[in-house]
């Protein structure tokens, strides 16, 4: 059977979304899943509490799901839009979209539904606080969004950049790399900052005196948590708009495809590492007000050393661009 470029087109399209949301929805439901464990918990605990925990409950697992609704998004336009077939290059593209959000939504659902429960727990042990809680868990659920929408854009950047007047070789490892950058690397950098928002709502059921301080260190440790994320939105950024020269040697297309990976898979432990270390300063910072310069010093530098690791994988994603 000898099929034409139009019909791998259309194959293509098909697995990048499955891919998307099939990938996309895992990360939504173990976090809305979470989230739905810590509010039956409170309610057992303060069940004259329960129409307020029920209500966070539903926000927070909204607000979870919100990345596996970028990925059916992704999906909703590879399935409904008809490519152009004038190159086959469109079909890695089509496929690194799918892969892309697929990934990236991961992390982003996981985290939001971490501070969602901890604060429909904080809520049965502080109810004078729900407000505040609620107000923190959104803060902190949002931030853990943003690698997905990085993902997103990616995979956005993919559909409708025109690919067609590149060489086939090695663009098509260039996309797919940047499919992976972006994608693999927001999974760390989401869990990681579900990880400081849900310390943070621990920390305010636990000491409402703190919740100024308690924010702000929340802030300022998902913001470092981030960067890993954002080194691989920058690889991505580099291997789309870069027009590499035509090449038949495969080293050229694997040097390309191993960037993406590396700097994907290198930022996932940077991303969730950083999230630890802001975790137990926020924790200790709802104990102890008056430790926090000191808190504030110790989390950043260990910050910093995990972040190294991100560092050396972007250094590598470079040489392979740019050197090899």
């Amino acid at each position: 059977m000898i099929l034409d470029i139009q019909t791998w087109v259309h194959v293509a399209a098909f697995v990048g979304a499955g891919l998307s949301i099939g990938l996309g929805a895992t990360g939504a439901a173990v976090g809305e899943g979470y989230t739905a464990a810590k509010a039956n918990f409170a309610i057992s605990r303060k069940p004259e509490m329960a129409g307020d925990i029920f209500k966070t409950m539903l926000v927070g697992q909204a607000v979870a799901e919100s990345a596996s609704i970028f990925a059916l998004v992704i999906a909703m336009i590879l399935l409904f839009t008809e490519f152009s077939a004038d190159s086959c290059i469109i079909i890695p593209v089509l496929l690194a979209s799918g892969l892309c959000m697929g990934f990236g939504a991961i992390g982003s659902g996981i985290g939001a539904g971490y501070p969602a429960g901890a604060a429909c727990e904080g809520m049965a042990r502080q109810p004078a606080m729900s407000g505040r809680l609620t107000t923190n868990m959104l803060i902190g659920s949002a931030v853990c969004q943003t690698t997905s929408i990085y993902a997103l854009v990616t995979s956005l950047i993919l559909i409708y950049l025109d690919f067609s007047v590149r060489p086939l070789s090695p663009t098509w490892a260039a996309v797919m790399g940047a499919g992976f950058a972006s994608g693999i690397g927001a999974i760390g950098s989401g869990i990681g900052e579900g990880l400081v928002a849900e310390s943070a709502c621990a920390g305010i059921a636990r000491q409402p005196s703190t919740a100024a301080p308690v924010t702000n260190m929340m802030l300022l440790g998902q913001a470092v948590t981030e960067t890993t994320a954002i080194y691989g939105l920058l690889v991505s950024f580099i291997m789309m708009f870069k027009v590499f020269p035509a090449s038949d040697s495969i080293a050229s297309s694997m040097a390309l495809l191993g960037a993406g990976l590396c700097m994907g898979i290198g930022a996932l432990g940077p991303g969730i590492g950083e999230g630890i270390t802001a975790r137990g300063a926020v924790k200790w910072i709802a104990r102890n007000e008056s430790s926090s310069a000191s808190t504030i010093r110790v989390m950043l530098v260990g910050q910093a050393v995990s972040e190294s690791t991100g560092i050396y994988a972007l250094v590598i994603s470079l040489v392979l661009i740019f050197v090899i």
